[in-house]
Parts: structure tokens; C-alpha cells; sequence
């Protein structure tokens, strides 16, 4: 029994949760880095300074009078050999200092796993992952392990621009603030157009390479905004039904959990239910967050 403190320093979102195992309250904190405007995310430089900068806010601001029996961090993108980001150092640095000083333990995932275990304690299922944001579109397969927590087979992937990176294209180009999401998907509910569209897709893998040069055609013959952005959201949601049925034909029907920033999407998550015996993340659970991370530490503690 304790406190477990989750920390996540993504591209995107500085993010701290705090769960406490005798109550089963779990909170969170969390803010967005600053990106200038008409830009498509930051350099790795940047990410550092502000997540050097927005940390100790965050941390102030949730924890207070606690008994911390361990931390988890997330220290890469994915669990792969080779897969590096430096804004991970800004949270692991944090974590180890908290740990040798607290005598917590240490654990440490990837931004990834952090992402399931967030869907998990949301959803409440892990079976078949899809999780599609601003870095990942990937169909994952996912079965308890004894020491990662969470074995992890990828099923599918887009194997060039990500669903998250063009929602943000084309959000830009509709003169949308980044990140785009929900800025996006409130422009397309203005849209009462119907569109069918046809995925780029080998295998279990996807292709969305097209989609940008489809939307800024659109805008160049004068579409309504509102349309391009439904259009967008449409291609998405209808690559994402496309790799789920590959990927269920392929390994068989199971349950499919929904995770990530583009997930929080009501459009695409209305559509999906229709189609799949579908779980979905809470919207605070599905984008950048750091509760998986805390339900990480819980776990491999054993307390």
C-alpha cells in the first residue's frame, strides 16, 4: 500500500499522476508545451527547456504530506531497441532524484506502455490495442508479462505519416492552433457532407502519406473548411476500421481497446463503435498523460 507517482515527458505534454493505493484515488496534472503558431510541434531542445521549466509546477501542485513507495517513468517512445527521444531525459532525471531521495523504487517503461496501462485503468480490457496519436499508429496485440507488465506484438502500423501528424497537417493548414485535435473535430461537427473514401492498405499496415496532398487539394478548389476537416477525420477513422478488420482476420476476433490523442476524438470513436466490440480510454486517459505510468509503478511493486 502507498503512493505511486507517474511521470511522462512526451513531445507533447508534461505530465504527472499521483495514485494512492489505500484510497484508489488517482490524480493528475498536466500541461501542454507551448508551441508558436502555425508551427508542427518543437525541437527536441525546446521540449527539454520547458519540460525542465513546467515539471516542478506540476509536481508542486499534486503532491503534498504523501509516503511515495515508488515512481514510474517513462524513459523512450516504445519498449524497441534503439527508440530515443532527449525530452524522455527530463522526466527520468526527475524520477531518480525523487527515488534517491525518498528511497521509493524505480521503474522504468516507455511513453507507450504507459499509454495501454492508462487505456487499461480506464477501459478496464486489454486485449487488442490500437493506438493512434501524434507519433503512433499502431494495431498492438497485448498479453500480461510477468516483467514488462505488458508484452506487446505489433499487429499493424502506418508505414509513413502518422494519423496524429495528419490531423495536425491539415489542421494547420485550415488555420488551426497545434495540436489540432479538438479544434479540428469541433470545425468538422459544422460539416453535414457525406464522404467515401478508400484506405491505403497493405496488409495489416496503412499508408496515410495521401491524405495531406487530398486535403490541400480541397482547400486549393475552394472546400469549405468544415468539410475538409470532416474529410480528414473521415479518412482517419476509415484507414484506422480498415487495419482493425486486417488485424482481427489475421489473429482472430477479440475485444479492441482505443487509445491515444486521436482516439479522443468523438467522430472517429462514434464510428468505431458501430463497427467493433469497442473500448475507449476516457478523453484525460487518452491523450498524453502519465497515469499509466503510476498504475506501472503500482503493478511492478507488488504492493
Amino acid at each position: 500500500m502507498g503512493c505511486f507517482l507517474g511521470i511522462d515527458t512526451s513531445n507533447y505534454t508534461t505530465s504527472v499522476a499521483l495514485y494512492d493505493s489505500v484510497t484508489g484515488e488517482m490524480k493528475q496534472q498536466k500541461k501542454l508545451l507551448p508551441v508558436a503558431k502555425g508551427n508542427l510541434g518543437l525541437r527536441q531542445s525546446d521540449a527539454v527547456f520547458h519540460h525542465t521549466k513546467q515539471l516542478p509546477d506540476l509536481v508542486e501542485a499534486l503532491t503534498s504530506d504523501i509516503v511515495l513507495t515508488a515512481v514510474g517513468v517513462s524513459v523512450k517512445p516504445r519498449l524497441a531497441e534503439g527508440s530515443y527521444m532527449p525530452c524522455f531525459l527530463c522526466g527520468e532525471g526527475l524520477a531518480r532524484s525523487l527515488a534517491a531521495i525518498t528511497g521509493a523504487e524505480l521503474y522504468r517503461t516507455s511513453h507507450q506502455t504507459g499509454h495501454i496501462l492508462a487505456a487499461l485503468y480506464s477501459a478496464g480490457r486489454l486485449d487488442l490495442i490500437f493506438h493512434v496519436s501524434g507519433g503512433t499508429t499502431d494495431c498492438l496485440i497485448c498479453r500480461p508479462d510477468d516483467e514488462s507488465i505488458i508484452d506487446i506484438t505489433e499487429a499493424g502500423t502506418s508505414l509513413d505519416l502518422k494519423a496524429g501528424q495528419a490531423v495536425d497537417r491539415a489542421g494547420l493548414m485550415l488555420d488551426l492552433a497545434f495540436p489540432c485535435g479538438p479544434a479540428l473535430e469541433e470545425l468538422a461537427l459544422k460539416s453535414t457532407k457525406k464522404f467515401k473514401v478508400k484506405p491505403v492498405i497493405r496488409g495489416t499496415d496503412c499508408s496515410l502519406s495521401g491524405l495531406e496532398n487530398k486535403c490541400k487539394k480541397m482547400k486549393d478548389e475552394g472546400e469549405l473548411y468544415e468539410d475538409i476537416a470532416l474529410f480528414c477525420l473521415t479518412y482517419v477513422c476509415e484507414t484506422i476500421k480498415a487495419m482493425t478488420k486486417a488485424a482481427i482476420e489475421k489473429y482472430g476476433n477479440m475485444p479492441v481497446v482505443f487509445a491515444g490523442g486521436v482516439m479522443s476524438d468523438q467522430i472517429i470513436r462514434e464510428r468505431l463503435e458501430k463497427e467493433f466490440d469497442a473500448y475507449f480510454a476516457e478523453p484525460q486517459y487518452s491523450c498524453d498523460n502519465a497515469t499509466g505510468l503510476a498504475v506501472y509503478a503500482r503493478i511492478k511493486s507488488g504492493a
